[in-house]
């Protein structure tokens, strides 16, 4: 059996996927909503002893859910001790949907190995939760290993780019964009992060210990990216234009959304290249196409 936390769209990705392999999930969520073919729970997943339980006998369990936005550094910890707790009464192996913030600033193509030096809260928060998973890992008391991705696109994703640009896009709107339009950026689709868990899960134990990078596809900026969404929605040209900083943190004096944003600009004011190079050896998972995810990504008519 493997246990999934979380139905957002890794978790839902993760889910079909396992299914799709003749496997035994159980997902559970605070909703106790998810796609057909799984056994839904509802509860609480910061709760190890109903974890735990829930997780008993399990093989894997996929941490693919996390809190609001905005409550990160409230709602993490508890929901990561939790899912080291549950790994260490159950021996389930962990296996954490991380992201690029624990990184910080780049200098250049971020690659498996480099050291975490967070530069905003939240990537300190996900910095915290890795270290201390691997911490665990290292002293004997669980099994673990991390996946991270760029910025999502795919079915349900929900990022920079499909939150704050492609609405615009689609409607035809001029749209201020605070980033540098033609910087390279790395976009990963959703599938191969649950492609990319699921292999590791299979590996053995010498895949553990260790974070793993989504295979991704070569980077292409906001704009070229805006400009492949209108041509696969078939609407006309974005119509884009840069939003000054001092704009952006204006603006998250009043809006929830701007302000958790302001911290982690700097993934938008440069190049943002994700190297994927181990993982895609090591597992031999092909980078799904930026148009073949953009199409996943567009709303069904």
């Amino acid at each position: 059996m493997r246990v999934v936390v979380g139905s957002g769209p890794v978790g839902t990705a993760v889910a079909r996927l396992l299914v799709e392999r003749g496997e035994q999930v159980r997902l559970v969520t605070r909703s106790g909503n998810g796609p057909d073919g799984v056994e839904k729970v509802k509860a609480d997943a910061t709760d190890a002893a109903v974890l735990s339980k829930l997780a008993d006998g399990a093989e894997t369990v996929f941490s693919c859910g996390g809190p609001a936005y905005d409550r990160w550094a409230t709602d993490w910890p508890p929901l990561g001790a939790s899912l080291i707790k549950t790994a260490e009464a159950t021996g389930a192996v962990l296996l954490t949907t991380g992201n690029l913030y624990g990184y910080g600033q780049p200098a250049g193509p971020m690659k498996e190995g480099d050291p975490d030096r967070p530069n905003s809260v939240k990537g300190q928060v996900r910095a915290k939760l890795w270290a201390d998973a691997l911490a665990a890992h290292r002293a004997g008391r669980i099994r673990t290993a991390e996946v991270r991705g760029s910025d999502y696109l795919g079915a349900g994703a929900a990022s920079f780019f499909t939150i704050g640009v492609l609405p615009g896009v689609l409607a035809g709107q001029k749209t201020a964009v605070p980033a540098d339009l033609d910087a390279p950026h790395s976009w990963t689709a959703v599938d191969d992060v649950a492609r990319t868990l699921v292999a590791i899960a299979s590996a053995g134990d010498s895949a553990l210990g260790r974070i793993w990078h989504v295979p991704t596809p070569p980077p292409v900026s906001i704009r070229e990216l805006a400009t492949q969404a209108a041509i696969v929605a078939g609407v006309q040209a974005p119509q884009l234009s840069a939003m000054p900083p001092a704009v952006l943190w204006l603006g998250g004096l009043f809006n929830k959304q701007a302000r958790g944003i302001r911290e982690l600009q700097y993934q938008f004011r440069a190049p943002f290249i994700l190297d994927s190079t181990d993982a895609q050896t090591t597992f031999a998972i092909t980078p799904t196409p930026t148009k073949t995810a953009l199409t996943t990504t567009l709303p069904t008519p």
